[in-house]
């Protein structure tokens, strides 16, 4: 598997599934969930809906993943995952991993061969870039998934810093 990083908006990829840093509801929040659902448009919701009222009532568990339709984003499909909030007291670093691992799933059973991610509860959920970024890419490496190319999708050159740092340390 090729990782790529790129700094840009996540909503622009030309990718076959985004990942989208959701929160549990799948309705839609602020960053990269606002982003999304906005650009995405209403066929993105109604499906996050139909989500919440068979399998997910209770919303998507933390750490997992699933699909919509990408609606009006240049991609074929939504991957929605849920970020642990960062706890100085608890180690839920199992759970960011989760939520990479997962997505990689979903994309496999999609047959989707470009994934492209963003820095998973790096915004408010306040978890540490430079963690974040060790956890994410090594959680990409050894996921054995199928999917040809994963990039990272940094929003600001400060995250993309990291990630290429963090990559170039993890050989």
């Amino acid at each position: 598997m090729k990782i790529v990083l790129v700094q840009g908006d996540i909503t622009e990829q030309r990718v076959d599934a985004v990942v989208n840093a959701a929160n549990s509801s799948l309705m839609g929040g602020g960053g990269v969930d606002g982003a999304i659902h906005r650009r995405g448009g209403p066929e993105i919701v109604e499906e996050c809906r139909a989500l919440r009222a068979s399998r997910y009532g209770k919303g998507l568990p933390t750490g997992q993943a699933v699909a919509t339709t990408a609606g009006r984003l240049p991609a074929r499909w939504v991957i929605h995952t849920v970020g642990p909030v960062y706890s100085r007291s608890e180690d839920r670093s199992h759970l960011l991993a989760s939520c990479y691992r997962e997505s990689l799933k979903v994309a496999d059973a999609l047959g989707a061969g470009l994934v492209a991610f963003p820095a998973v509860s790096t915004g408010i959920y306040r978890w540490p870039l430079d963690d974040a970024a060790r956890i994410a890419l090594t959680a990409v490496r050894q996921a054995g998934s199928a999917v040809a190319e994963v990039r990272f999708v940094l929003f600001t050159s400060a995250a993309y810093a990291v990630f290429e740092d963090t990559l170039r340390a993890l050989g």
